[in-house]
């Protein structure tokens, strides 16, 4: 019985999960930096969405950097492979975190966590693609060990 409730109790909270953040659409690993038109990382997805669903943007980050940062994900939006929209959002501005962890000590910042950033109200049905990239200030001390944008319905 005990091996019967080990086996139940990670499906769970996996199922349990998902039914409060929603289901993965898509994964978007940008993990770089963009800083220019020769150092430029973009990542992209294409999306079959239908009128009236509602899609979330939520960010997996890890990062440490001494002095002050700030961070923008920058989404070029097609619509039917027409241009769309631009959507940005800075992904240290969460509506809701997980498993946040952040330090400082002196002038120095490790900080993680996954959190979700904005919300996109679909109004009508069309195969949606989003091709992002990370920009943030120039900050020669940055590390970013992960940046991830996961899509969420």
């Amino acid at each position: 019985m005990k091996q019967i409730l080990l086996f139940l109790i990670p499906f769970l909270l996996l199922t349990s999960c998902d039914s409060i953040t929603g289901e993965e659409i898509a994964r978007l690993p940008i993990n770089k930096v963009s800083t220019s038109e020769e150092n430029y990382f973009e990542k992209e997805t294409t999306l079959n969405l239908k009128k009236g669903e509602e899609i979330a943007f939520w960010s997996e980050m890890d990062f440490e950097h001494s002095g002050e940062e700030s961070f923008l994900f920058r989404f070029r939006v097609y619509k039917n492979d027409e241009p769309f929209a631009i959507l940005e959002f800075d992904p240290t501005n969460k509506n809701i975190t997980i498993g946040e962890i952040k330090s400082t000590i002196g002038n120095k910042t490790k900080w993680s966590f996954t959190g979700k950033n904005k919300e996109l109200n679909i109004k009508e049905d069309g195969k949606y693609t989003f091709k992002g990239i990370l920009k943030t200030t120039k900050n020669p001390s940055l590390i970013v060990n992960k940046a991830i944008v996961v899509i969420k319905k």
